[in-house]
Parts: C-alpha cells; sequence; structure tokens
C-alpha cells in the first residue's frame, strides 16, 4: 500500500518539476507550447512515461515536438536527479496525451447531436 502512495506521490513531483524545466531550462523552440498532462510510474520506479499536450493538430508540429523532447530527454532526466531525492532517477519516455483530441471529438460529436435536436 506504500509503494501505491509513493508512486503517485513521484509521479505528481516529475510532473511538476518537467513542467518547471521545460520552462525554465529547454531552449528549443520545438518544446516552447508543451504542456505536461500526466506521468504514469512503473512500480519499481525505474521507468516513467511522460504524457503531454500541444495546442496545434499538425502532424508536422506533433512531430517537430516529439524530436525536441526526445532531444531533450537528457537534460530533463539529469535535472530530475539533481531535484528529486530519490536513489535512481528513472528512465523517462514522452508520449503524446490523446486523450485531449479523443475530448475534443467527444464535444464535437455532442454539439452535433445537439443542433440536430433542435429542429
Amino acid at each position: 500500500m506504500a509503494q501505491h502512495f509513493r508512486v503517485g506521490r513521484l509521479s505528481q513531483e516529475i510532473q511538476r518539476e518537467v513542467n518547471d524545466i521545460l520552462l525554465k531550462r529547454v531552449r528549443d523552440p520545438r518544446v516552447k507550447d508543451v504542456t505536461i498532462t500526466g506521468v504514469e510510474v512503473s512500480g519499481d520506479l525505474q521507468h516513467a512515461t511522460i504524457y503531454y499536450s500541444i495546442l496545434s493538430d499538425k502532424a508536422s508540429d506533433e512531430k517537430k515536438v516529439q524530436t525536441g523532447l526526445d532531444k531533450a530527454t537528457s537534460l530533463i532526466r539529469g535535472e530530475l536527479g539533481h531535484r528529486l531525492s530519490i536513489y535512481v532517477t528513472p528512465e523517462i519516455k514522452f508520449e503524446r496525451d490523446k486523450s485531449v483530441q479523443y475530448g475534443d471529438h467527444i464535444n464535437e460529436l455532442l454539439r452535433k447531436l445537439h443542433s440536430t435536436d433542435k429542429f
């Protein structure tokens, strides 16, 4: 049970710190408008998947952002190592958070349904 709380606490810490690192330390313009939406840490605290969202829906922008984040991964992991008080800094991987797009899709469907109900 205590391990579950530790994983959750570490996820929150990583999310807060990565947001701060992206704002203050990473100077790559490709990752300027990235928002960290969540972090999943493995049970053994060795791996962390960091989910992000961007405002653009263009595939080219998504690819640029992913490339920028991949380039900044070692810097971000190093900074996390300095900022977090844990024995081993987890390996990090960035993935686009699809839930934002899915939510927009659901909202659009609801709008269409609502507009057809008026007639």
